[in-house]
């Protein structure tokens, strides 16, 4: 479990591609510094499991379902990643509940610059529209944000305000019209729906 407050802004190292998945290599000081094998760190927004840790360096396999749902597959060498170790119990949460578990991507539409903040456009497949609503809560490459606007059903969109930290700090920052964006819906609203779902089955 994550919280979607991102701790460093680390880089792919080499991508490895397998049979059915990759192996990333990610240069992360911070968040290696007391790895282990078997941890979980969250890769722009991607829970992975640490298979290696050396040097501020770490590895961790990418399975083709993940690869299917995520941004992942089109990392590179030198690509910026959001990087955040799992939350600790009774550490405080700072963003929302992120299981680092990718609904799906959208991509960057567009970019509106503010006095000290920007507003962001983000394109939303139609299966996950119904889980995003105005001043909730959204993952996006990781980054626990808070949804200033949504589209209709047919346009599928939504809009975010980012601050100059989460500018400076994270991809978003970096990010253009037309590149592609993990996104994790607030889990709380799937759970919603299944109960739902149950009572009136």
């Amino acid at each position: 479990m994550f919280t979607g407050i991102v701790e460093e802004l680390g880089a792919v190292i080499a991508v490895e591609q397998l049979a059915d998945s990759a192996r990333l290599r990610v240069r992360g000081p911070l968040v290696a510094a007391n790895a282990a094998h078997g941890d979980s760190i969250a890769v722009n927004g991607v829970c992975l499991t640490l298979v290696d840790v050396l040097d501020g360096v770490f590895t961790a396999d990418v399975m083709a379902e993940t690869l299917r749902r995520s941004s992942l597959g089109a990392l590179g060498p030198g690509s910026p990643v959001n990087l955040e170790r799992a939350a600790r119990l009774g550490s405080r949460l700072g963003g929302h509940l992120v299981q680092g578990h990718v609904d799906g991507t959208g991509q960057i539409t567009e970019r509106t610059p503010g006095g000290q903040w920007e507003l962001v456009r983000v394109s939303l497949p139609g299966d996950l529209a119904k889980y995003v609503v105005e001043k909730g809560s959204i993952a996006v490459d990781g980054v626990s944000l808070t949804v200033v606007e949504v589209g209709d059903h047919e346009r599928g969109w939504f809009s975010v305000g980012l601050i100059p930290t989460t500018l400076a700090r994270t991809t978003l920052g970096r990010k253009q019209p037309g590149d592609p964006v993990n996104l994790e819906v607030d889990v709380l609203a799937k759970y919603v729906e299944r109960l739902l779902a149950a009572r009136t089955a």
